[in-house]
C-alpha cells in the first residue's frame, strides 16, 4: 500500500519509477477494488460492534489512496494518457448518489476534486496569486503534511474505549493523529501544527472527529486554496457493514464566504497491512519548466 507520486506534472513518470510500482502493478493486485459489486457486497454484512455496544471503527482501511487514480490508457495513436483518461470502451461507470439510510454505500466518489472553496471577495485576489505559483507555494509538493481535510480518510483506525488512532500511508510519507472520545475537550498547551488537535465522539454508526488548532502551512485543496489558524474541520466517518462512508466539512469564516465539503469518499476494509513506507525525497525545484501541474486527488 506505499506508493509515492511527485505533483508536478513534469515529473510524473519518473516518480512512478522511483516508487518502485507502477500503476498497471496496482490495478492488477485486485481489479474490483472499488467497484460497486464490491462495496455492496461489504455494506450488506453486518455492522460490528464492540464489547460496550459501540459501533467498531477498527481495522486497515482501502481507499484507493496513493497512485492508483494514475491509470494508463494507450490512445488508439500509440500515445499514452495517465490522469483524467476517457474509460476503455465498453468499461461500465461507476454512480455517485449518496447512500439511503440503513441501505448500501455510494459507487466510488470521484477521485479528482473539481468542486472548490468559495472566498470572501477580499480574498480572490490571494487565492489567485497561489494558484500562479502552486509549485512553489505548495507544501504539499514539499513532502510537508497535507492538512485536514486534504490528507483524506486514514488508512488504519485503532480503537479503544478512550480514544481512536488514525494512521496514515500518504503519498507524502507516514503520519498519524489521536483522537480522544471520552468527552476530553480541545488541548490549550500545544502549538498550532499541520494535521491539528482532535476530539471525537461516537453517534450510532458514525464517528465524529473535530479538529482545530491549525497552523497555516497547509491547503484545503489544490488551486491556491489557503485557510487561516481559524479552520475548524469536522469529519464524519459512518460505518455500513465493512464500509465507511467519509464526509468532510470545513469553516474559517475570516476568509471563507460559507462552509465547504470536498466530495466524499467511501472506504472498505481490507486484510493487507500498511507497511513502512518510503522517504518523501523533493526532487522537483531544478526541474520546473513552468507552473502547470495535474490536479491533486485527494
Amino acid at each position: 500500500m506505499t506508493h509515492r507520486l511527485f505533483a508536478c506534472s513534469i515529473v510524473t513518470l519518473s516518480a512512478l519509477a522511483v516508487a518502485g510500482t507502477s500503476s498497471a502493478q496496482v490495478a492488477a493486485r485486485a481489479p474490483d477494488r472499488g467497484t460497486v459489486a464490491q462495496l455492496q457486497k461489504l455494506s450488506a454484512k453486518p455492522t460490528p460492534k464492540l464489547a460496550d455496544g459501540r459501533t467498531d471503527f477498527n481495522g486497515t482501511w482501502d481507499h484507493l489512496g496513493g497512485i492508483e487514480f494514475v491509470r494508463p490508457v494507450t490512445r488508439p495513436d500509440g500515445s499514452i494518457c495517465l490522469i483524467g483518461c476517457p474509460p476503455p470502451p465498453g468499461a461500465a461507470r461507476g454512480g455517485g448518489q449518496g447512500a439511503r439510510a440503513g441501505g448500501p454505500p455510494p459507487a466510488p466518489f470521484p477521485p479528482i476534486q473539481t468542486d472548490f472553496p468559495k472566498y470572501k471577495p477580499e480574498s480572490q485576489a490571494k487565492v489567485a496569486d497561489l494558484k500562479k505559483r502552486q509549485v512553489q507555494m505548495d507544501t504539499n509538493l514539499q513532502c510537508q503534511p497535507p492538512g485536514v481535510p486534504r490528507i483524506g480518510p486514514p488508512t488504519k483506525i485503532v480503537q479503544n474505549a478512550r480514544e481512536v488512532v488514525f494512521l496514515y500511508d500518504d503519498v507524502n510519507g507516514s503520519f498519524f493523529r489521536i483522537i480522544p472520545t471520552d468527552g476530553r475537550p480541545h488541548r490549550k498547551d500545544v502549538p498550532a501544527s499541520f494535521l491539528g488537535d482532535a476530539i471525537g465522539r461516537i453517534e450510532g454508526d458514525t464517528l465524529i472527529v473535530e479538529t482545530a488548532g491549525f497552523n497555516e502551512e497547509t491547503w484545503l485543496t489544490d488551486n491556491g486554496a489557503f485557510h487561516t489558524a481559524a479552520l475548524e474541520v469536522t469529519e464524519r466517518f459512518r460505518r455500513i457493514g465493512d464500509t465507511i462512508e467519509y464526509r468532510a466539512t470545513v469553516q474559517d469564516p475570516s476568509v471563507l464566504a460559507e462552509p465547504w465539503s470536498p466530495k466524499g469518499q467511501v472506504m472498505w476494509i481490507t486484510d493487507i497491512e500498511i507497511e513502512e513506507p518510503a522517504r518523501c525525497e523533493d526532487r522537483d525545484i531544478d526541474h520546473i519548466i513552468d507552473g502547470s501541474h495535474h490536479d491533486n486527488p485527494r
